[in-house]
């Protein structure tokens, strides 16, 4: 039987089933106004995991697994300006619920994509508002709820049990974890919100004893998991984020509703990482399927990465390792497909597939040990054992792994003409004939087929959208992966760096117009393509074949600011090095005066767009002006290469491109150098897309972050303003 860790009693208990032979399982599903993120996936992989380990042992699994498509938070997304595609969407006279249904079916689809099966339940809040308000007049006629102004809290110091699951029980802990403006209608900050009064012009909104309103946040889940499953049931599972508040308002406002305990094992499953730090949207890291799809990677690939680390502790997900676990998913379906042609008259030894199935049981129930059944995997694909058991045994692991290994068959079957084409190449091979049995496998590699052969057989497949990606042109995964060439001397007079990610028509015109000025000078242009998705990617290697000089490094996906500017530096081999935005557009000859500029050894960037301060905390441009400047902004920014050993690289912890380029300036200040800026250079600006693309929340949180991180760092050298240095 299935043993979990219970957040509740803090250990790990074994599966009981209420009702004989039933495991009734409740998921808190997404929030459907935006895509779910491959951290929320793997909350959802841990359910899938879960309930296709009682379904293996016999147990009949009812799911349940809610939409929150109340619209009340949307509405405040929009309202701080933070989700521009659902402020296009209501623009084009989209409903609320025309919204969330859209996310609805993007969710469901990428769950189908990822092989969890299908909740027998998908719930809607919005369907569901009755069964919240029945709750909450309950809880208000027991005394552990109150109404002002037409709001109804749950007054937390009327439960004696708030915070046994989260362990947050101090009042302190609890004050501290409010997330959100004190509510001075509240008798106490710990308090929340079951029935929030609607405001003039809330469009989804409903009638209650208290007035027309929405419900709060928590409630839900306790509506719908009570109205699906009973007042009693078995396993409630979600993310670490949900335990609190979330899931410690749920028990508070169940068990107050029944006056008994509702759930018998909470369990959840452990942040999903980015880059090493906590995958979230402001920090550009919060990736979803698509942005796997999009690099031509199989979304098993990421099923099978979740299986490589326990469900309850974290896991670190880079593009690294997901292509680690591409190429693994690949080579065990390969596998799969050869046993599949050599079992052919195998004898099945039940023994031996019965000791396999054990030892998968074994690990499985104890506690989910997916990373040790799929080492078990490992070891019986590379067993003596006879193929046809290895295949028997393997889809009753795949029954719980879910990495879809049956489809191989049909997946890697080829056409008839590609048969015809391997038997007359096996006839070669036979006559010793190499030179057409050779021109026959490159025929069928160039059309899109793998030849392998093996021992007894030759094996023909079609190849993977992703293998066939790689063979186009290789792309990185991080900085540290890009070699460096900052040790070598100079092979060029000058280089124009740009860093590019997605619309193309601005990277044509950036592209173009400073090759068009670069004229016959010693140089090259080396664009870094930061995961682009939209066809740069494809325009610039044709690009590349077209002109010599233009050299690109691809990466798989958009790197932060930082990151890509970096490994930009570290690819560039000319003596002076003009930084390009793809928003500008060379409308001249601005590399003479840079480079005549830059002879003066005082000055380590030049550039056209200078910007002063006084004081480090408001920087103003030159207006106009030229001359010595605090700080260049990164429009264009140039300055010698040899610079570089001294001033160094700028700093990767700058995610998003604002004030970066002030900080980068300071690095040339601190060694020394002046910044200057001539504002006759001739260079257009554009719509800057990646500002004027995020809605204005987004903007102000990253910009406020990015100089945060500067003044930490330089907010103590007044010394190196220039109007301080005019002074003296």
């Amino acid at each position: 039987m299935l043993r979990l860790y219970n957040t509740l009693s803090k250990k790990i208990d074994l599966v009981r089933p209420i009702e004989p032979g039933v495991v009734k399982m409740y998921t808190c599903g997404p929030t459907v106004y935006r895509d779910a993120h491959i951290g929320n996936l793997r909350s959802y992989l841990m359910a899938d995991w879960i309930r296709r380990t009682l379904e293996l042992s016999g147990l009949n699994v009812v799911h349940i697994k809610n939409i929150t498509d109340v619209g009340h938070m949307r509405q405040e997304v929009l309202e701080q300006g933070g989700d521009k595609v659902i402020a296009a969407a209501i623009a084009e006279g989209k409903t609320p619920a025309q919204i969330a249904q859209f996310y609805t079916d993007r969710f469901l689809t990428d769950e189908q994509k990822l092989n969890i099966t299908a909740a027998q339940e998908f719930p809607k809040a919005t369907d569901h508002v009755p069964e919240m308000l029945e709750i909450t007049e309950r809880l208000v006629q027991r005394g552990l709820a109150y109404e002002v102004g037409g709001n109804v809290y749950f007054e937390v110091g009327k439960f004696s049990d708030y915070g046994k699951l989260s362990g947050n029980i101090a009042e302190g802990d609890l004050l501290e974890a409010v997330r959100v403006e004190a509510d001075p209608l509240k008798r106490d900050p710990r308090d929340f919100t079951l029935w929030k009064a609607a405001e003039a012009g809330r469009e989804l909104k409903w009638p209650s004893v208290w007035g027309e309103g929405f419900p709060g946040w928590h409630i839900e889940c306790s509506a719908m998991s009570i109205k699906y499953l009973g007042t009693r049931f078995d396993i409630h599972t979600g993310g670490v984020d949900n335990i609190f508040p979330h899931h410690e308002g749920e028990i508070a406002q169940s068990e107050g509703y029944t006056g008994e305990s509702v759930v018998n094992i909470w369990t959840h499953g452990q942040h999903l990482l980015a880059d090493g730090v906590k995958m979230a949207k402001s920090m550009g890291n919060s990736f979803i399927l698509s942005d796997i799809e999009a690099q031509g990677i199989h979304p098993l690939a990421f099923r099978y990465l979740c299986l490589t680390a326990q469900y309850d502790r974290r896991l670190n997900f880079t593009f690294t390792s997901l292509k680690a676990a591409q190429r693994a998913l690949l080579r065990l379906r390969n596998m799969v497909w050869q046993w599949g042609i050599l079992a052919h008259g195998s004898t099945s030894d039940a023994e031996v597939v019965a000791g396999w199935q054990g030892r998968f049981v074994s690990l499985i129930e104890d506690n989910l040990d997916l990373p040790g059944a799929l080492a078990l995997t490992w070891e019986l694909a590379h067993s003596d054992v006879n193929p046809a058991d290895k295949l028997e045994i393997l889809a009753y692991f795949d029954k719980v792994l879910g990495l879809d290994l049956d489809s191989v068959v049909e997946d890697y079957t080829v056409p008839s003409n590609v048969a015809d084409d391997i038997s007359h190449r096996s006839k070669h091979r036979g006559r010793k004939d190499y030179a057409r049995a050779d021109s026959i496998r490159e025929s069928l590699s160039d059309s899109g087929f793998v030849v392998q052969d093996g021992g007894v057989a030759t094996f023909v497949r079609p190849k993977t959208e992703w293998e066939m990606r790689q063979e186009r042109w290789h792309t990185y995964s991080s900085e540290v992966e890009v070699p460096s060439l900052l040790e070598e001397s100079d092979s060029v007079d000058l280089t124009v760096g740009i860093v590019a990610c997605n619309y193309l028509g601005d990277v044509q015109r950036c592209v173009l117009s400073a090759l068009n000025w670069l004229g016959d000078r010693d140089a090259e242009v080396v664009v870094v393509d930061n995961g682009s998705n939209d066809g740069t990617d494809e325009w610039l290697e044709q690009a590349s074949e077209d002109n010599d000089r233009l050299r690109v490094v691809h990466v798989d996906h958009p790197l932060g600011e930082g990151s890509a500017k970096r490994i930009l530096l570290k690819q560039c081999l000319g003596r002076t090095v003009v930084m390009l935005d793809t928003s500008v557009e060379v409308t001249g000859d601005i590399f003479g005066p840079i480079e005549q500029a830059l002879e003066d050894d005082t000055i380590g960037v030049m550039g056209p767009f200078g910007l002063r301060t006084t004081d480090l905390h408001h920087f103003h441009d030159g207006e106009g002006e030229s001359g010595d400047m605090d700080a260049m902004q990164a429009y264009c920014f140039a300055f010698r290469r040899a610079r570089l050993s001294d001033v160094g690289l700028p700093r990767q912890t700058f995610r998003f491109y604002r004030n970066l380029d002030l900080d980068f300036s300071f690095q040339f200040k601190a060694q020394g150098y002046r910044i200057v800026a001539d504002h006759n250079l001739p260079v257009g600006q554009h719509e800057h897309r990646v500002w004027s693309e995020l809605g204005e929340a987004e903007r102000d949180e990253l910009s406020r972050k990015n100089y945060g991180r500067f003044l930490e760092r330089w907010g103590d050298r007044a010394d190196l303003l220039t109007c301080n240095r005019e002074q003296n």
